[in-house]
């Protein structure tokens, strides 16, 4: 709890402080004077003044930061003075300023993914398990073992890489054309037809549904447990499993499932240990769980997934890191756009406790996926704020383009109407969102 609520704030402490910086820097190229720059909220720990006049400023609460600028000029100021604050400011200037938070927001990410292209990482092979009948994928010829090369004409390095080339036509419904080379190395084309989906979180994976699984490891014998079936067998650490009853080459979820339903069940196993093959014969131990009986050998089982690098170089990694956040930002858009108009689950916004959830176990991973968790959340951040919704960002440009057209600022009514609603719009999306987040708890 303590790991996971570090890596939260930590998240959030870096994006927030990034956000900010865009805002403080454009403002000073501006000439507007920037009174105080605070990580945290609340009480003031920690502060300094720089030679601008500038407080930089560390407070009590770490979850976010803000700048403050001279809005009006002070009481007697001269003109210098008045053309340091805010609201003298051409309305250019103001727009540049604003927006400057959710940009530096995207730049990050961009810097985030460069880095992680440019150092490399260890991902699933695009390697297909057996599709379940009467899958779309199933029906459109995969087979076990085939390796995704390229969808719609675009290569793929990586099993992740293929879950985001397929996660438009999986939300939206239609086709993919798929090039995979088989197990026997013919390169071939399918040609995925699925419907469209909701991108409901209780629902489960839509990938899985279409029938597209990543193909599950050999499994290979990780520990015994003292006195147990598998121990009294004659299994050992290492024994790689290549038969199991009548099923050659299965996975380590096939063995799992035949285990289970042989309880009390005499069940030939082929292993393979030091290059050579053994037969030995097991008999599950049966257990009741959840009111069914099912079959135990005592044994752990692991497995190796094939893995590759991805890597590039720098410039290629700059413009794959590019694409990557712009289409990251373009689906966050349609996405909640398909949400407003019924077509995508509210379920999919999340709120503090699964974003903390999600830096918690990435942190965990590792370090690359850790990085990967802060370029999203740092696009998704930037999109949020650059939506036009009163009170954000985005809410204040929508006013300095009504300026534009107008010619002169909205009438304070206006702006006051539109503050409320926004208040009232993003209450109503956080207690969705709190609520979305215990329920995925509670459930």
């Amino acid at each position: 709890m303590l790991f996971t609520l570090l890596a939260f704030i930590v998240a959030l402490g870096i994006l927030i402080t990034f956000h900010e910086l865009g805002h403080y820097w454009v403002a000073r190229l501006c000439g507007v004077r920037v009174l105080r720059f605070s990580v945290g909220f609340g009480r003031v720990l920690l502060r300094r003044t720089d030679k601008h006049g500038t407080e930089w400023a560390v407070s009590a609460i770490p979850l976010g930061g803000y700048v403050k600028m001279q809005d009006d000029p002070p009481a007697g100021a001269s003109r210098a003075e008045a053309a340091q604050s805010f609201n003298t400011q051409p309305v250019s200037r103001r727009i540049a300023i604003v927006a400057a938070g959710p940009l530096f927001n995207l730049a990050l990410a961009i810097f985030l993914y460069t880095g992680l292209n440019l150092a490399g990482t260890e991902e699933p092979a695009p390697l297909i398990g057996p599709p379940a009948a009467s899958t779309p994928a199933a029906q459109a010829g995969f087979q076990k073992g085939d390796q995704i090369l390229a969808i719609d004409g675009n290569a793929v390095t990586s099993w992740n890489d293929a879950r985001w080339h397929l996660i438009e036509v999986l939300s939206t419904g239609g086709e993919a054309h798929v090039e995979v080379r088989t197990v026997d190395g013919a390169t071939q084309q399918r040609t995925l037809q699925v419907p469209g989906s909701s991108m409901d979180p209780e629902q489960g994976d839509p990938l899985a549904d279409a029938g597209l699984r990543l193909a599950q490891p050999k499994p290979i014998v990780r520990g015994l447990v003292a006195g147990g079936e598998g121990e009294r067998a004659g299994l050992r650490d290492g024994d790689r499993i290549i038969r199991v009853g009548d099923v050659a080459e299965p996975d380590t979820a096939q063995l799992v499932q035949i285990i289970q339903q042989h309880a009390g069940q005499s069940l030939p196993l082929t292993l393979q240990r030091d290059g050579d093959q053994l037969s030995v014969t097991i008999m599950p131990r049966a257990e009741t769980v959840e009111g069914k009986t099912i079959g135990r050998i005592g044994v752990q089982l692991g497995g190796d997934i094939p893995m590759v690098t991805v890597r590039y170089g720098l410039f290629a990694s700059i413009g794959h890191a590019t694409v990557r956040t712009w289409d990251t930002a373009w689906l966050s858009l349609r996405m909640l756009g398909r949400m407003v108009i019924g077509e995508v689950s509210w379920r999919n916004i999340s709120g503090p406790v699964t974003i903390a959830d999600y830096a918690g176990q990435t942190a965990r991973i590792g370090l690359a996926a850790y990085i990967a968790y802060l370029a999203l959340i740092s696009i998704s951040l930037g999109v949020l704020n650059l939506l036009p919704i009163p009170m954000l960002d985005g809410g204040h440009l929508l006013y300095y383009f009504v300026e534009i057209v107008r010619g002169s600022p909205p009438p304070d009514r206006w702006i006051d109407i539109g503050q409320r609603a926004g208040i009232g719009l993003l209450a109503g999306l956080m207690c969705l969102a709190l609520f979305n987040d215990f329920a995925r708890l509670f459930t």
